[in-house]
């Protein structure tokens, strides 16, 4: 359904939500199951969709597909062979496999969370319904509080932020906002024991394969030295700060202050420069604002402009963008910015999220940056705007 915003559903990080006024201090992307079927309203972590790209800072060694086979399981404790096979083919160590092995079990609240996900193919009588309005939605994300404790934090570490943004390219206000946005800057960053949650997901089979390698690359962390209770978080895997699945911490996590080690949990420079890490990696371009704010003329012709991107990963977000043009063109075509501006020759798409004649936004290329971060105009829009509110403070 092409919907976005405001339907709680429990999906990919932390824990699910008892009412909506619990949404303004709590994740987006904690709620959310990472692969049930994407549509423009359910935010969810990136390393949900995302294609593992070449790691910077730990080389990782996937399963062989050759080296393990699927085989008919009967009950966790027979699973667990698998799974302790698919760790030594990607070359953990054996200390590690009998010392978490033997003795893990089922959580059974994980297995109700996940089984109280959508996870099926979306009503195509729905598929055409068009979206919630945006604006409750971004009045639980982008909050005076979330502004103001974000701008506290923002002038409490701006060394660090300095220092990452000379490393990355990546504006210091957009971290800040993603920090935000996934933990309320820390608070909630759930408490289910990792390594069991995954199991226990890979072992319900709804998404076995991503589960598994997140199992494994949770096994891996311990081999790097993560010690086991370090590895916390959210019920469908996500863990620290940044809300990283294991195999993103591996790939990505960076160290913020320069004492060698990367602390993604309790160390909130490390943590800003792990998502700074990754939203270079999805291709941030530096000196580039993620987006603007415009004015559309009732005389756009906008099956003129519509985008003809088809998207192999959540398409229904991307259908909701238009083609590229440049600024100078968009201002020739009669879409006034309101406040800031962007350089004529960058290249934008238009994004109308409540349909015409309401709020639009022309968005760069560092907009996809942050869907790449989880993949949902609701989401990636509340982002950059709270990192807006954050600046001007």
């Amino acid at each position: 359904m092409d919907g976005e915003g405001f339907r709680i559903v429990v999906r990919r990080s932390l824990i699910g939500f008892a009412c909506l006024g619990a949404l303004a201090l709590t994740p987006a992307s904690a709620q959310r199951d990472p692969l049930a079927p994407m549509d423009d309203s359910q935010p969810v972590p990136p390393t949900a969709t995302q294609s593992p790209r070449q790691p910077r800072l730990v080389p990782v060694v996937q399963p062989s597909p050759a080296a393990v086979q699927p085989s008919p399981v009967t009950g966790f404790e027979a699973y667990k062979a698998r799974l302790a096979a698919l760790a030594r083919a990607s070359g953990v160590r054996e200390a590690t496999i009998q010392a978490v092995l033997p003795s893990l079990t089922i959580n059974a609240r994980v297995v109700q969370l996940d089984r109280s996900q959508p996870g099926g193919i979306p009503d195509p009588r729905r598929i055409n319904e068009p979206p919630p309005p945006f604006a409750p939605y971004r009045r639980q994300h982008v909050t005076a509080d979330l502004i103001q404790r974000g701008a506290a934090r923002f002038s409490a570490l701006w060394p660090h932020l300095y220092r990452i943004e000379q490393r990355y390219g990546v504006e210091p206000q957009v971290l800040m906002a993603i920090y935000g946005h996934e933990t309320s800057y820390g608070r909630i960053t759930g408490n289910f024991d990792l390594i069991q949650a995954l199991a226990t997901l890979a072992y319900e089979g709804r998404r076995r394969s991503f589960f598994e390698e997140e199992f494994v690359a949770a096994l891996r962390l311990l081999d790097v030295g993560y010690p086991r209770w370090r590895l916390r978080g959210s019920w469908a895997g996500a863990t620290g700060y940044p809300q990283f699945m294991p195999s993103n911490v591996l790939r990505l996590r960076a160290d913020g202050d320069g004492d060698n080690y990367a602390d993604l949990w309790s160390n909130e420079a490390d943590a800003l420069a792990s998502i700074a890490n990754y939203l270079r990696d999805a291709g941030w371009k530096p000196n580039v604002h993620w987006g603007i704010p415009v004015q559309v003329p009732a005389s756009l012709n906008r099956q003129a402009i519509a985008g003809a991107l088809n998207a192999p990963r959540c398409p229904q977000v991307f259908r909701r963008h238009s083609r590229w043009l440049t600024v100078r063109e968009w201002r020739a075509l009669g879409v006034v910015t309101i406040g800031r501006s962007l350089p004529d020759t960058e290249l934008a798409s238009l994004l109308e999220p409540d349909g015409p004649n309401a709020t639009a936004y022309l968005l760069t290329t560092n907009y996809r940056a942050i869907l790449d971060y989880n993949c949902s105009n609701f989401y990636a829009l509340s982002v950059g705007l709270l990192a807006d509110g954050i600046a001007r403070r």
